[in-house]
């Protein structure tokens, strides 16, 4: 078995460990919080997908969760994140429902000030620390949201497709 191999079933097992922890433990798991390392981004400008039907804003992409997953992983792929509609898809709908308004107002972050909010529930230090340029300064706007999560997820985890438990 390789190295590569041997790190990423160590990573999946801590994952899986990681789900069975007690609910405390889960609820505190459940927010995005930032580390000293370096963002995944790099600096390279963004190119643009194929554009769906029934776009608004003029992004050209859908403004439903369809739209902004297939909007951030065009960011993504000019940027070198790694990530799949499914890894992003499944994480959303665990975290927030496809919710872009959800906001988790009782967990250790919310008690302290800071809540977790957006389709991929990340609080603003992340959010800060794993803006994407090219996508809104805002933590609730869906594709930042998606964005910066699955930067964070890059860094922290090697992609979101890794993400398979609260993070």
């Amino acid at each position: 078995m390789t190295t590569h191999t041997q790190n990423r079933t160590a990573r999946l097992r801590t994952l899986s460990l990681t789900a069975l922890a007690t609910t405390a433990a889960a609820a505190a798991a459940l927010t995005l919080t930032s580390t000293s390392a370096q963002a995944a981004e790099t600096k390279q400008p963004t190119a643009p997908a194929a554009p769906t039907t029934g776009d608004s804003g003029g992004s050209g992409y859908a403004n439903n969760l369809d739209g902004w997953i297939k909007e951030s992983l065009a960011i993504m792929k000019a940027k070198g994140i790694p990530g799949t509609y499914e890894g992003l898809h499944r994480n959303i709908m665990r975290e927030s429902s496809g919710n872009p308004n959800a906001q988790n107002g009782w967990d250790v972050n919310a008690q302290k000030g800071t809540p977790s909010k957006g389709l991929l529930q990340v609080i603003q230090p992340t959010f800060n620390a794993y803006h994407v340029n090219g996508t809104a300064h805002s933590l609730t706007d869906p594709v930042a949201n998606i964005t910066a999560a699955a930067n964070y997820a890059a860094d922290r985890y090697g992609s979101i497709d890794n993400v398979n438990s609260a993070y």
